[in-house]
């Protein structure tokens, strides 16, 4: 794995949730007239400039687990652990949570296996485990079993949303990095992934309705839809079509997570996972030093990032 492409994907992660923070909740039409461009401070959480929300904190708390190994029992313990006291809280505090994640940790707080902790009703669909999913695609950098993947991404997802909506978006969204993770170009990427992906699910027995629901994404080009037929909402796969869409059609990390904030609604969450995707394809350097020295625990965020990729580079 070369040098820096944890740092790449996680402080990628983490620059366009705290980006978007601020304004989570704003309708397209108010970020139309009053473009984000830059940190800004307070607003909807009343949080400082450079801080990031939940999405940042669970990914924090996969990564920090697969430094010891993958363990889903770990995993759990982390999403516990930043519950309940802050860990790998932007100010070791929450103030984000979503309704499907908070049940699920309860879940788990009562003695729930990881298991089986998870909301597998059609509602429980919201965006909660595709913006923490990106951490597992360095444990199976060197994994060709795409029984093996999808298993494995299930297990990560199904902690907190088990619907298979929301498994088959993180499968899909892993997949796509497994591509990127090759130095593959992301218009070969994205083909590449669809391929893939539907030649994994011919014979699976997939409920066919919902998998004809990421018709746009697999059997279409999603970069040629317009921006009025993109939604930004927190469900799962306005938030996955939202993010391939923003890489798409921007040549720059900063361009690719400004569009995604901009396009309002759950901004900090689309564009954390737009983010983590910009960074893995245009690198770490391409991210703005600005935002990078503004960002909440740099520090901290910076060694989580060398322990990972020890341990990655250990597996090899």
């Amino acid at each position: 794995m070369k040098d820096n492409v944890i740092h790449s994907a996680l402080f990628g992660v983490a620059v366009g949730d705290a980006l978007g923070v601020p304004v989570e909740f704003k309708d397209r039409s108010y970020l139309k007239k009053n473009p984000v461009v830059d940190y800004l401070g307070y607003m909807c959480w009343n949080q400082p400039p450079g801080t990031w929300s939940d999405d940042s904190s669970l990914t924090f708390c996969l990564a920090e687990s697969l430094c010891k190994g993958y363990d889903l029992d770990d995993i759990a313990t982390n999403f516990v652990k930043w519950y309940q006291t802050g860990y790998w809280g932007a100010h070791y505090k929450v103030f984000d949570i979503g309704g499907s994640t908070r049940y699920s940790i309860q879940r788990l707080i009562k003695g729930e296996s990881p298991r089986y902790s998870g909301n597998m009703m059609e509602s429980d669909n919201g965006n909660g485990s595709l913006m923490r999913i990106l951490p597992i695609a360095f444990y199976l950098a060197e994994e060709s079993d795409l029984d093996k993947i999808y298993k494995t991404v299930k297990e990560i997802s199904s902690i907190t949303h088990a619907h298979f909506r929301s498994v088959f978006a993180c499968f899909i969204y892993i997949i796509f990095v497994l591509e990127i993770l090759k130095n593959v170009e992301k218009r070969a990427a994205y083909k590449n992934m669809q391929n893939k992906v539907l030649s994994y699910i011919d014979g699976k027995g997939f409920n066919e309705k919902e998998v004809s629901l990421f018709e746009r994404l697999l059997n279409n080009d999603i970069e040629k839809y317009k921006e009025d037929e993109i939604a930004s909402s927190g469900y799962v796969l306005h938030s996955l079509e939202a993010a391939f869409w923003c890489l798409m059609n921007e040549d720059s990390y900063h361009k690719t997570v400004l569009k995604a904030v901009n396009l309002g609604g759950d901004t900090d969450t689309t564009a954390a996972i737009a983010g983590g995707l910009a960074g893995l394809l245009y690198g770490f350097d391409a991210i703005p030093q600005k935002w990078i020295d503004q960002l909440a625990r740099k520090g901290d965020i910076m060694e989580l990032c060398d322990r990972l990729g020890k341990k990655c580079n250990n597996m090899k």
